[in-house]
């Protein structure tokens, strides 16, 4: 053997066999060298940024994935929403939401409800840092800017959850009347409770990226709004169910993706730290186990469909991963790759079996948002338990207190929105409107043939 390789097999040997030498007492552990402030201060914040726009991008997924699943004389309308509920979410996150969801210790009301404008006023809500920073505005922290823009993705996100669900029937101004009052009252007041230091924080509730906080208020205000608003014509015809097939599925496969793509971001971003070798090491954790979970979620959805119905059904499929990945947002951090497999799973399990339940009780959902951010996202916040969550103090009845809480205060403040607007300026289009489609009736477009008849 060539003496060039003896020295590195040696030290190679030498510490696999250090463990068992009787004179190594005990293994010192590696130093890893302190950063300064400065530096903490710029890797959090590009992780923000870099968590923001893999969220923003999100936004496609959801536009991509609705455009597929509606028929195809919606599919400009929905386009449409989509880009004005996140417009408008950008808006009033920004004059109300932000100062609403964060009081910084400035509650009106202890722990539930917070003055709605700083006291700078309302022409400048959010203060950002100013041009040419010299000293960090946060400095143990993040520039408030990069946080600004990563909490405004998941409002918005919010507001996406439920564009879907009352797709091909809702008038467009009056659904984003709705996602005004949302995305500037409803989502941050019940994120306040938790991410914003409020009770539910005090509590004890575990809720790492959303699971409850972000999915299942979307699909409660979502709910509530399919109850008012009633389903498709012809979904529900003499005891039956009426599958009303999306118009490009390739289309809807590609959202799916963009979703499960941005999700790192999602759950990634919320570590909410980077400048540390172990905040590194939790954030690819957390990406693992988001991988982990969407995979198993789209297996359990591809098994399951193929048992009960004898066939794979994509649909399923789709929303199975997307299942699984908000059932391992509320703790993406603590469990292992095997726990996060059973959660997916879990996910996928759910959307299978609640897809039905909602047309028994005549809920038309078009994309299926309700079980997927749901249903499932009710089970991500309660599986916490299974971890502890990561401060390893989450227990049932604090996970079940702020699921009733935020669910439950969103599902009646939306009812109440979602009902003033019907008896006001109405929230459904003509039964001419729907069969002719919205993109005609709404929007004045061209009708395009829909491709999935004759």
């Amino acid at each position: 053997m060539k003496t060039k390789y003896l020295l590195p097999l040696a030290a190679v040997a030498t510490a696999a066999l250090l463990p068992t030498m009787g004179f190594a007492q005990e293994a010192e552990a590696i130093e890893i060298p302190s950063v300064t402030d400065e530096v903490v201060w710029i890797f959090n914040s590009l992780l923000f940024l870099i968590g923001g726009f893999l969220v923003f991008f999100m936004a496609a997924g959801f536009a991509m994935l609705e455009g597929g699943l509606v028929r195809s004389k919606n599919v400009t309308m929905q386009m449409t929403k989509n880009v004005g509920l996140f417009s408008l979410a950008a808006i009033m996150y920004w004059l109300v939401g932000y100062n609403l969801m964060y009081p910084l210790g400035d509650w009106a009301i202890e722990g539930y409800f917070s003055g709605l404008f700083p006291s700078w006023g309302v022409l400048e809500p959010v203060y950002l840092n100013d041009m040419g920073l010299e000293a960090a505005d946060d400095a143990g922290y993040a520039s408030t800017g990069s946080d600004f823009i990563f909490q405004l993705m998941f409002c918005a996100a919010t507001a996406s959850i439920v564009s879907g669900a009352l797709a091909e029937r809702i008038k467009l101004w009056p659904f984003l009347i709705f996602v005004i009052v949302l995305t500037g009252f409803i989502y941050p007041l019940t994120a306040s409770w938790q991410w914003g230091g409020g009770f539910l924080s005090e509590a004890g509730f575990s809720d790492f990226a959303g699971s409850t906080v972000v999915h299942a208020c979307g699909a409660a205000a979502a709910l509530a709004g399919a109850i008012v608003l009633g389903p498709r014509l012809g979904k529900y015809k003499d005891g039956k169910v009426n599958p009303m097939p999306g118009s490009n599925l390739a289309l809807a496969t590609l959202g799916m993706f963009i979703l499960w793509l941005g999700w790192f971001g999602f759950n990634g971003g919320s570590q909410l730290a980077m400048g540390s070798a172990g905040d590194v090491a939790d954030i690819s954790r957390i990406f693992s186990n988001t991988n982990m979970a969407a995979a198993a979620g789209a297996v359990a959805a591809l098994v399951l469909t193929q048992l009960f119905y004898g066939k794979a059904d994509l649909t399923m499929v789709l929303n199975g991963a997307l299942a699984g990945l908000v059932s391992i947002t509320a703790e993406p951090l603590a469990p292992s790759l095997g726990l996060a497999l059973v959660i997916g799973a879990i996910g996928g399990l759910i959307v299978v079996l609640t897809v039905p339940l909602l047309d028994k009780l005549k809920i038309d959902d078009v994309v299926g948002a309700i079980p997927v951010h749901g249903f499932a996202g009710i089970w991500g916040t309660i599986a916490v338990v299974l971890t502890g969550g990561y401060h390893g103090e989450a227990v049932i009845g604090t996970q079940l207190l702020g699921i009733v809480a935020i669910v439950g205060t969103t599902f009646v403040l939306s009812l109440i929105v979602w009902f003033i607007l019907k008896v006001t300026v109405g929230i459904r289009v003509s039964e001419e409107a729907e069969l002719q489609g919205l993109d005609t009736a709404e929007l004045g477009m061209e009708a395009y043939p829909d491709f999935t008849k004759g």
